[in-house]
């Protein structure tokens, strides 16, 4: 055997070997039900006028909704579970400041902005619904 041989050799061994590093994303169901309109001239969303800010949406997906300025006139809306748990009390992600932490005891944050984690340990994505617009004033949230 030539040199030329093994090395293709070795690469098809390297790239068909076993992961042992489990995935921690998986948690979150696919089937949770969002179907939000957001009217941006109520009270309750007067925050969304600014970039940066986020709303709680309750009784909307796995665990609740987050809806962002990402600014330009544009929004982001994640779960506010917790995608490296499954579901529980603790994995309901709560917003300080546009960090969402997570109540358990490894206390994962996520940016709203973005949906990425903010402590480096952590590699989900917070799990992300479609925003579109219905008007000037008005957004759709779905899945």
């Amino acid at each position: 055997m030539n040199r030329f041989s093994v090395l293709i050799l070795l690469v098809f061994i390297v790239a068909c070997s076993k992961n042992d590093r489990v995935n921690t994303c998986n948690f979150l169901a696919n089937n949770a039900i969002v179907d939000a309109s957001v009217n941006l001239n109520l009270p309750q969303f007067s925050q969304l006028q600014f970039t940066g800010n986020s709303v709680y949406i309750a009784n909307e997906g796995i665990a609740g909704v987050y809806l962002s300025n990402v600014g330009n006139n544009s929004f982001r809306a994640f779960d506010a579970a917790d995608p490296a748990h499954a579901p529980t009390a603790c994995s309901r992600l709560e917003n300080t400041n546009g960090i969402a932490t997570c109540g358990c005891t490894d206390a994962n944050q996520y940016s709203l902005l973005t949906g990425q984690a903010v402590n480096s340990d952590v590699t989900c994505l917070l799990k992300e619904y479609r925003v579109e617009s219905a008007g000037s004033k008005t957004l759709l949230i779905s899945n």
